[in-house]
């Protein structure tokens, strides 16, 4: 079971690089006001999503310690919220520089929340 636990970590790893990879790409356009929201950052929120609920029920099968349900909570909505702006957006020919800034910096939060949070 570790061994799987730890490859579904390595996919939500990049998962999250996909997502901020996306949104590091896009910067210069941001700036420019002609980004937009590319198909690797939805395919990489999804990974997270789906590569996350499946580590939080390997831990709640196994012995390990408990979880921080209110820590995974917080990081599922703030998944969720990209996702959602993601999803809509992402046939649009340009984001908005404040929605595309939001997107990257709820993304970092994430991540933050995922290492700083005890």
């Amino acid at each position: 079971m570790t061994v799987l636990t730890n490859a579904f970590v390595g996919l939500h790893i990049i998962g999250i690089a996909s997502l901020l990879g996306g949104f590091l790409s896009q910067m210069k356009a941001m700036g420019a006001g002609t980004a937009r929201f590319v198909p690797a950052m939805l395919h990489g929120a999804l990974t997270m999503l789906i590569t996350g609920v499946l580590l939080v029920g390997f831990r709640e099968m196994g012995d390990g310690a408990p979880l921080d349900h209110v820590k995974i909570g917080v990081k599922l909505a703030v998944l969720f919220v990209i996702l959602a702006i993601v999803y809509v957006k992402r046939d649009e020919e340009h984001a908005e520089k404040g929605l595309f800034a939001a997107v990257g910096g709820l993304t970092v939060a994430n991540i933050f929340i995922a290492v700083l949070w005890h």
